[in-house]
This record gives structure tokens, sequence and C-alpha cells, in this order.
């Protein structure tokens, strides 16, 4: 592939993240839609003034643009969004729509890429195996919720601890949601508090031989907190681990109620990795016809 293509292709790549259309783009650069067009396509040549002023409008600079393009090109691994993933009649916290969360789960998936290309340029393993699971995890969840502040109206929640981000209404409402990843096929919400709100878990596998992730299923709910009439969660206490001594923080689990939920909420669900078949159900009322088991 010529340098044409390379840089065209990921000029694409960045546009689409940050959710930009060749329109805005081109308008931000001072060029035509029909030349950035024919830019990302890799038939028309790029000069170092329109590199600079497509790296200043995408958020980088210009060297970074080039090694990134290249990485992306001779590294990377790093998988698409699938679109037909999507559950579009799946409810969502107000605000959050699917493009956002497609760029969102994009942005993360491409980060995990470029840091594991990274560490392999310098010799040593890739990320994953440098951390420990649950502790990565808590990363792609970290990254995960970084990426719906950049991409949605939710935003960092820097008052208090909970919930992770918050959708601030011209109403004056303020919506929570509580973002959460696991590699554990079918697992329920975990939670510090068992707090009414919109919860978000998201589940991954690793997709190639260098480690890269993949998010495979997505569940979405509302979940009522553990003092309610009809409560979600159930306390799990304080548990020390037999093996290596260390005692983990109070915990709520979201009981058989609240699991159901986040499953009939899968917004995003690879059906061929994702077997459900199995997956127990228990509900205060019928099967909403948006769930995966209706």
């Amino acid at each position: 592939m010529n340098a044409k293509k390379i840089l065209g292709q990921h000029i694409r790549f960045l546009r689409q993240r940050k959710g930009l259309s060749q329109q805005i783009l081109s308008e931000k650069v001072g060029i035509s839609y029909q030349y950035l067009s024919g830019l990302e396509k890799g038939r028309e040549n790029f000069t170092v003034n329109i590199l600079e002023f497509l790296s200043e409008a995408l958020g980088l600079s210009f060297p970074t643009l080039v090694a990134d393009a290249y990485d992306a090109y001779n590294k990377h691994d790093v998988p698409d969004v699938n679109q037909n993933f999507f559950r579009p009649d799946v409810p969502l916290p107000p605000g959050l729509n699917i493009e956002s969360l497609s760029r969102a789960m994009t942005q993360v998936q491409y980060i995990i890429a470029k840091l594991n290309a990274r560490l392999i340029d310098i010799g040593t393993d890739p990320f994953s195996t440098l951390i420990q699971g649950n502790n990565f995890s808590g990363i792609v969840s970290n990254l995960l919720t970084k990426a719906i502040h950049e991409h949605s109206p939710y935003k960092d929640n820097s008052e208090q601890k909970y919930p992770d981000l918050i959708c601030r209404h011209d109403s004056g409402e303020i919506i929570g949601l509580e973002v959460k990843t696991t590699k554990n096929v079918g697992k329920g919400g975990e939670s510090h508090n068992g707090h009414s709100g919109w919860h978000l878990l998201s589940c991954y596998e690793f997709y190639s031989s260098e480690h890269n992730i993949r998010f495979i299923h997505i569940m979405c709910a509302y979940l009522n907190s553990h003092k309610s009439e009809a409560p979600d969660w159930k306390y799990l206490g304080s548990r020390v681990n037999a093996e290596t001594g260390s005692q983990r923080t109070e915990t709520y689990i979201t009981n058989l109620y609240g699991t159901t939920k986040l499953r009939d909420g899968s917004v995003y669900l690879d059906d061929a990795v994702i077997d459900f078949s199995r997956w127990r159900q228990k509900r205060r009322g019928n099967i909403p016809n948006y769930s995966i088991f209706f």
C-alpha cells in the first residue's frame, strides 16, 4: 500500500473516531470536502501544509499523525465495532445513543492496540500480560468511561466517586451512569454502593496474538437501589482471598432480577460468541420486547 492510502485511511479513522463529518473537517482545514474525500481514499496528493492543518484539526502533532498512520498499517490489529451487533430498540440513558457508544468502543480498542504495538516495539510483553486480570479490566473500564465522556453528553463526575458519569439536562435534571467492564461472559453487575441509577456493563475478549481486545457484549439498564421495595442488588460483604490473604472492598452484586434487567438490555451482542440460551431469568413483569429472550 502506498503512502497516500496509508495516510488517507488513518485520517478517515481519526475523523470517524471523533465523530466528524467530511464537511466539518474540511471546513476546519480550509479545503473542500471533495478534496478531503479524495485524500481519505488515497486518490489525491497530500502537501505538508495540508497534513499539518489536518493534524491540528484532529488534535495531533504532525509527526504523531504520520507515525500513528504507519503503526496502524504495520502493527495494529484493531478490530472493527460491528454495527450489526447493536440492538437499536434497547433503552439507553437519556442523551446516550448507539453512535456515541460505538465511537467510544472504537476508541478503547484502538488505544489498547496502540499500547501493545509500542510495548512490542521496545521488546516487552503485551499490556494485558503485565497486569493482573481484574486490574486490566479496571483499566479498560476507565478507558471506556473516558471515551464515553469524550463522545457523549455524559461527563466525568468530578464531584464525587459515584456515579462515574453524569449528564446535566437543560431542565436541571442530573442523570448518572456507572460503567463497569469484565472478561467474564454473562456476569451480573457489581457496585460498592448498590444505588439506583443507570449501569453499563461491557464484556470483552482478547482478539489477537498481540492481546488486543474487542467488545463482544454490552448491557445497559436502570437498576433499583438495594434499599428499594423492589431491589436489584444484594449485599455481598467483604471477603478475604484465600490465596493472598487480602480483603476486598465491601460490595453489592446484582440479584437475579437486576442481572436479568442487564441481560434484557443487551445493546451490543455478538451472538456468535455469546450463548445466552441457558442464562437464568427472573422478572417482576413480562419480558420486554427488546429483550434477547423475547
